[in-house]
C-alpha cells in the first residue's frame, strides 16, 4: 500500500480523498502531520505533532513507540491530554514500526527484536541528531526502549515504560523446540482477517479493549486499517509478525542491559492488567518488579480502571503522571 499523503489529520482521508472519519468521531486537539524517513532500507512513517523548533534541552523531542499490532496514531489521545496537562505544546514524534501502519515491511518472512533497536537508533539520528530525547514505549515498544536506553544512555533524558513486561524466562533446553516451531511456521502462510467496513474494524478494536470509547475506536480504525480495491478493510500490519521468534528470551542478558540505564525511569501499569492471560503461571507481575529493581532510578505507578492499553483507557490520567515526570529538571 502506498504511503498516505501528508496531511493534518482532523478527519482522516484516503489518498483518493474519500472521507473515512465522520464529524461524530474523535476530533484531535493537536493535528498530526506525516513524515517519511529512510531508515535502514525502509521508508518509515512518523506521526509528528508540533515543530522541531519547540524542542529545548529541558523540553526535548518526545518520542512515542507503540506495541505489537498497533500504530503510532494510537498515541493521539494521550498527546492531546498531555498538551492540556502541561499547558504547552511540545515536539512529539510517533513512528509506525517496520511492517506496521504506513511504514514499509522488510523483504523478510520474520521480524527480529534487535532490528527495532537498530531502527530506533537510526530514527533518532535522523530526527533528533546529536541530542537527548524523552522516550516512551508501550508494550513491545516498552521493551525496545528499555534495551535502547541501556546501550545508548546518553541519548535519553527521561525514559517511560508503559507495560513493557518482557517475556517469561526461557532456559537453554527450550531452544531446540523454539527453533523447530519457527521452522514449522515458515512453511505456513500467515494472514490477517479483513473486514467489511470501518464499523467492523472499530468493533474489533473495542472487542480487543472494551474500555476504548466508541468515538476513539472509530477514529483509530481509520489508522489501523485501510480499504483495498474491493472495498474490504485490511489491517495495516504484515502478517509475518504472527510468526514466533526462534530465539529464547535470555533474562540475564536483558537485566545486564537494564543495569546500564542512567536516565530516570517511569514505569506505569494498569490495575486491570493480568499477565496470566498471556503467560499463565509462567510469569508474574511480582517477578517483573524484581527484574525492574536493577534499574538505578525508577518511579512506579498503577492507573485505576485501566488495562494493558492504558493510553486508550485513561489518556488524561496517564498524561497527569507523565507531565511532572517529563517536566522535571
Amino acid at each position: 500500500m502506498p504511503p498516505a499523503p501528508e496531511n493534518d489529520r482532523v478527519a482522516s482521508t484516503d489518498p483518493d480523498g474519500t472521507t473515512l472519519a465522520s464529524a461524530a468521531d474523535y476530533r484531535p486537539l493537536r493535528a498530526a502531520r506525516s513524515l517519511f524517513v529512510e531508515v535502514r532500507g525502509l521508508t518509515y512513517h512518523v506521526h509528528a505533532w508540533g515543530d522541531a523548533a519547540l524542542a529545548t534541552p529541558d523540553r526535548p523531542p518526545l518520542v512515542l513507540l507503540h506495541g505489537w499490532m498497533d500504530v503510532g496514531a494510537s498515541f493521539q489521545f494521550v498527546v492531546d491530554a498531555l498538551a492540556a496537562a502541561e499547558g504547552f505544546e511540545r515536539h512529539v514524534l510517533a513512528p509506525d514500526w517496520r511492517g506496521f501502519g504506513l511504514t514499509t515491511a522488510p523483504a523478510s518472512d520474520c521480524y527480529w527484536f534487535p532490528d527495532y533497536v537498530g531502527d530506533l537508533d537510526a530514527l533518532l539520528d535522523a530526527l533528533a541528531p546529536g541530542r537527548a530525547v524523552d522516550l516512551v514505549g508501550h508494550s513491545m515498544g516498552g521493551n525496545v526502549v528499555m534495551s535502547y536506553a541501556g546501550v545508548r544512555p546518553d541519548r535519553i533524558r527521561r525514559l517511560v515504560n508503559l507495560e513493557g513486561f518482557g517475556l517469561p524466562r526461557a532456559e537453554p533446553r527450550h531452544a531446540p523446540q523454539r527453533l523447530a516451531k519457527w521452522l514449522d511456521s515458515l512453511k505456513a502462510p500467515q494472514s490477517l482477517r479483513d473486514y467489511a467496513g470501518l464499523d467492523e474494524v472499530a468493533e474489533r478494536l473495542r472487542k480487543n479493549n472494551p474500555r476504548l470509547a466508541p468515538d476513539k475506536a472509530r477514529w483509530l480504525a481509520t489508522h489501523w486499517a485501510r480499504p483495498d480495491a474491493q472495498g474490504r478493510w485490511r489491517i495495516l500490519g504484515d502478517p509475518a509478525h504472527k510468526r514466533p521468534s526462534p530465539m529464547v528470551y535470555r533474562v540475564d542478558e536483558i537485566l545486564e542491559t537494564w543495569r546500564c540505564i542512567t536516565a530516570p525511569l517511569l514505569w506505569i501499569e494498569g490495575d486491570a492488567t493480568e499477565l496470566a492471560q498471556w503467560w499463565g503461571t509462567r510469569y508474574s507481575v511480582a517477578e517483573f518488579h524484581q527484574r525492574l529493581d536493577v534499574v538505578p532510578r525508577t518511579e512506579r505507578h498503577r492507573l485505576a480502571d485501566c488495562g494493558h492499553m492504558l493510553h486508550h483507557d485513561q489518556p488524561e490520567a496517564l498524561a497527569r503522571r507523565l507531565a511532572p515526570f517529563l517536566g522535571a529538571g
